[in-house]
């Protein structure tokens, strides 16, 4: 069940929020043990929640789709009473007298927290095997890594341990989850959903959004945690528009979408190839036209990206990890250690890239109204694979997991993630809606039409 259909059926009285919270308890109490997807379950809490949301609803009070529906927390994001672990042992006794933006914004939509999801130690990593509460587990194959860092999120929702979930986003943190996961999620423009009270990353690459089992569902959850919020300095004081898509078949007639000739088509796992490329026909058959574009040098934008979270994580880092080094698992301590020694001049010049190079995108933009890419250039590599063949040719597994998305971070740029088909051993492709800043209507409204189109949607995972 989507969490669209869901509230439909609160509000038909077919269902009721405390059913929908059991059913949910009851799929996390058979799933998790092997998939791993929750570090902390409230099943006390949530069913009284629970049980709040179903009094609300009998008496006409009605918060919104998002009222009485199950929903759990990437355990990076503050919770009052809660314990934050950010998949760490630095915080693994952190209990929060507060809650994030998001937590808080959801529950004020009436969202009844499970618990908290499992992440890549500090959100630094795309596996979301975690060497201090194990590895999260794909649920299309758990011989395979579910992505990461959001890797907990998009497992509980793929299964219907939770309805909907947030995540977050640095370098392709909710992306790749939804690939790998056959899920959806989409990483706002930077500014647009505030990241107070999350345990940061990268100052200015961190993106919070949601990660939902359909385009609409996503649509609805940001709709819920989207907004300024005068404690985040980044976000922007700008109206939230109506993001859900319209029902029933949505007609492309007149949208331009941009097909890169170079970077984002090269490199691929010919199944991922042809599974995006049947995207792009099918947009075409709903009225949209294919134009074939040029983009910046990616590798270089992702060098941009990869500089820059260096040096960024590095600092967030710096006060715990002279303290605790021995705290933190051998990638994640690399991974700082190398920000530490990366000289200023080497930020500062990527900054100056990034800025030029986001100018070019925003002229291709003018032109076009998305562009329609792959969200990996793989489907799910095993756990501990650290490399994978493509083509004939064998490359670094976290490359070829995140070289399609980290840029985009750089970017600030709305990207909506949705899957694109599965591969020949049954797992899950994805692809990419890239946009103009504060487009994301735009984009939700072309990834719906996709969606009610395209076939493999009728596909979900079913244990």
């Amino acid at each position: 069940m989507t969490a669209l259909e869901a509230a439909a059926a609160l509000r038909a009285r077919k269902i009721s929020s405390v059913e929908l919270t059991v059913q949910c308890l009851a799929q996390i109490e058979k799933l998790n043990p092997t998939l791993n997807a929750f570090i902390t379950v409230t099943a006390n809490t949530a069913l009284a929640e629970a049980r709040k949301a179903d009094e609300e609803l009998a008496q006409g009070m009605d918060r919104g789709p998002l009222h009485g529906i199950p929903i759990a927390h990437k355990d990076l994001l503050c919770t009052n009473g809660v314990r934050t672990t950010s998949g760490s042992k630095v915080f693994s006794s952190y209990i929060p007298n507060f809650d994030a933006a998001v937590v808080e914004r959801w529950r004020e939509a009436g969202a009844v927290m499970l618990g908290k999801t499992g992440l890549h130690e500090h959100a630094y990593g795309i596996t979301s095997t975690n060497p201090h509460f194990g590895a999260i587990r794909n649920p299309w194959n758990p011989e395979c890594i579910p992505g990461g860092s959001s890797g907990g999120s998009a497992v509980a929702v793929a299964t219907g341990m939770a309805l909907l979930a947030t995540g977050s986003d640095t370098g392709g943190s909710i992306r790749v989850p939804a690939s790998y996961c056959g899920i959806a999620g989409i990483k706002a423009t930077f500014g647009r959903v505030s990241k107070f009270g999350a345990l940061p990353l990268g100052f200015t690459l961190d993106h919070m959004g949601p990660l939902g089992r359909t385009v609409r569902d996503v649509a609805v959850a940001l709709q819920a945690m989207a907004g300024y919020d005068k404690r985040d300095s980044t976000t922007v004081d700008r109206p939230v528009p109506d993001y859900l898509p319209p029902v029933g078949e949505i007609s492309l007639k007149g949208v331009k979408i941009g097909m890169p000739l170079n970077f984002f088509y090269e490199k691929l796992d010919p199944q991922v190839d042809n599974a995006v490329h049947f995207m792009a026909y099918t947009a075409q058959d709903l009225g949209a036209e294919l134009v074939d574009v040029r983009v910046p040098d990616g590798r270089q934008l992702n060098t941009v990206a990869q500089v820059t979270l260096l040096a960024e994580a590095a600092s967030v880092h710096e006060p715990y990890i002279r303290k605790q080094r021995a705290s933190y698992g051998e990638d994640v301590r690399t991974l700082i250690d190398m920000g530490r020694v990366l000289p200023a001049t080497d930020y500062l010049q990527a900054q100056r890239l990034r800025k030029r190079m986001l100018g070019v995108y925003q002229n291709i933009l003018k032109s076009v109204d998305c562009l329609l890419v792959p969200s990996t250039a793989i489907f799910a590599p095993k756990i501990g694979q650290t490399e994978i063949e493509i083509a004939g040719a064998m490359e670094d597994t976290r490359l070829a997991s995140t070289k399609l998305v980290r840029g985009f971070n750089a970017l600030g740029l709305p990207v909506v993630a949705l899957p694109a088909g599965f591969s020949n051993a049954g797992l899950p492709v994805g692809c990419q809606l890239v946009g103009r800043a504060w487009g994301e209507q735009s984009l939700l409204r072309i990834a719906a039409a996709l969606e009610d189109r395209a076939p493999h949607y009728k596909r979900t995972w079913q244990g």
